[in-house]
């Protein structure tokens, strides 16, 4: 492609990640709403946990899809599950239809989240010159996420949530035309034989290992075991089938690779600690500190700026220090932030809320940037387009592993607390979450529903903060003794 078609695609690769930033905060934001609407607390955190379901199996899937028919249609292809499922969740009149539609919107974000890191990595072959596009990714995720909870509040507040979904329409079909128009695939030279039955064996298994996860605390203990254990003898069958196949969908000697194995272990603790604080700040705000969905979305701003902020500086300073500095630095951020969150009371005030979560932003920011670089180069050009794509599928599996453990947790919270409670509900737990409704609640029980809130978001920092600490440990053992990287 000529310079004017490859500045083109990077833009449309960007608008898909504007979509997916968008999405990030604008759910966080509009999750008190949407719950409250659709009478479904106890399902609130199968909302980002069937979203990230539906990218978990579909990542490394549109991998293989992308070499079948070229990135190109593969990236367009996910572009059109991701409006379609935009729209059906706008449309959705009940909280079961709502997550079917969200899990057909994760599918698509499956692949509109691995492959443009994939292009990029093929388009731009300079170390140097790629870490930067990646870093134009990261901030056009962010900058989305920083509008997402402005224009999500203000949508919820002055119209309805149903809005927050219908935006991305307009930005999802500019990004397919200028796909259509700019977009000049290299067409495989061969074709590649798809591996159907790894694909089927890894969907099913990682279908019924999430699902036996997302269970937990709403079932019998001896369904979440058999789910569980049946997934597991599944993926047993899907890494015996991927030694012997011709194209596995997920080359086994890729965990063969410490270096690599390094990577993914980072990615995935500080991807699930990441997600209590995107995920829950808003929620704190909102039902302990009685704010509007506006204000809510709010807390996440700051955290978005400094994280694209990090993003940009990783490019400069990469070839000053090494990448256990880097990700040591992120980390460190990182805890400052989740420990910050977990002794902050319910009487803790909104800019210190805000201020705490600002550290999270410039973690991640340092964190995602140099460790993708390093994936790609530990795995070479051969196994670039795997390893990218499956560093994000840890990162979505450990963040939908996250989300069912932070969603019992909460369960678990609430349901103590109106054990404890006759006076309180449910349903008041739920119009709690929503400052219009909050409003009806009786005055005098106010305090106590904050506090039993408190009670979960405080349990949940607690464990995200277990997870840093382990990734700190982790870092120290791959990459300590590593020698600086040639990035030039």
């Amino acid at each position: 492609m000529n310079k004017k078609q490859v500045t083109m695609v990077t833009a449309a690769l960007m608008l898909g990640n504007v979509m997916s930033g968008l999405d990030g905060t604008i759910i966080n934001t509009a999750i008190p709403a949407i719950v409250s609407a659709l009478h479904g607390i106890q399902f609130m955190g199968w909302i980002v946990a069937i979203f990230l379901l539906g990218m978990s199996i579909s990542i490394p899937i549109w991998t293989k899809i992308g070499e079948k028919i070229t990135n190109k249609l593969a990236f367009e292809i996910s572009l059109i599950f991701f409006i379609v499922g935009s729209t059906l969740e706008g449309l959705a009149p009940n909280i079961f239809f709502f997550l079917v539609a969200r899990f057909v919107m994760g599918i698509g974000a499956g692949g509109m989240g691995s492959l443009p890191y994939i292009i990029a990595g093929y388009i731009f072959t300079n170390i140097k010159k790629r870490t930067k596009i990646l870093g134009y990714l990261t901030a056009s995720f962010n900058g989305a996420a920083i509008m997402g909870p402005l224009v999500g509040g203000w949508l919820i507040d002055a119209i309805s949530w149903h809005w927050v979904f219908y935006i991305n329409i307009p930005i999802g079909l500019l990004a397919l035309i200028i796909c259509l128009i700019f977009y000049k695939p290299v067409t495989p030279q061969a074709p590649v034989k798809f591996d159907i039955p790894g694909a089927i064996l890894l969907v099913c298994g990682l279908i019924l290992f999430l699902l036996g996860v997302q269970l937990l605390g709403l079932t019998s203990i001896s369904l979440v075991i058999l789910l569980i254990v049946m997934s597991l003898f599944i993926l047993s069958g899907f890494f015996y089938h991927e030694s012997r196949a011709e194209n596995p969908v997920i080359p086994l000697d890729l965990f063969k690779n410490r270096d690599l194995n390094g990577d993914f272990i980072l990615f995935a603790l500080s991807w699930g600690a990441f997600l209590a604080v995107n995920t829950y700040l808003p929620m704190w705000a909102q039902a302990i500190l009685g704010m509007s969905a506006l204000m809510g979305g709010m807390t996440l701003i700051p955290n978005s700026i400094f994280e694209i902020i990090a993003s940009q500086l990783v490019a400069t300073i990469q070839e000053h220090l090494r990448t256990f500095i880097l990700v040591l630095i992120g980390l460190i951020t990182m805890i400052i932030s989740v420990a910050g969150l977990f002794f902050s009371t319910v009487t803790t005030p909104l800019y210190l809320l805000i201020i705490i979560g600002t550290f999270s932003g410039i973690g991640v920011g340092f964190i995602f940037v140099a460790l993708q670089v390093k994936v790609q180069m530990d795995a070479g050009m051969k196994n670039m387009a795997t390893a990218t794509s499956t560093s994000y599928l840890i990162r979505i599996l450990a963040q939908t592993v996250m989300a069912a453990v932070y969603g019992v947790i909460m369960n678990f919270a609430l349901a103590n607390g109106i054990k404890a409670h006759h006076e309180i509900t449910i349903k008041m737990l739920n119009e709690l979450s929503d400052a219009k409704s909050a409003r009806f609640l009786p005055a005098h029980l106010l305090p106590l529903m904050r506090q039993i809130f408190h009670q979960g978001l405080h349990q949940i920092m607690l464990v995200s903060l277990i997870l840093l600490i382990l990734a700190v440990v982790c870092d120290f053992y791959f990459n300590f003794n590593k020698e600086k990287g040639n990035f030039k």
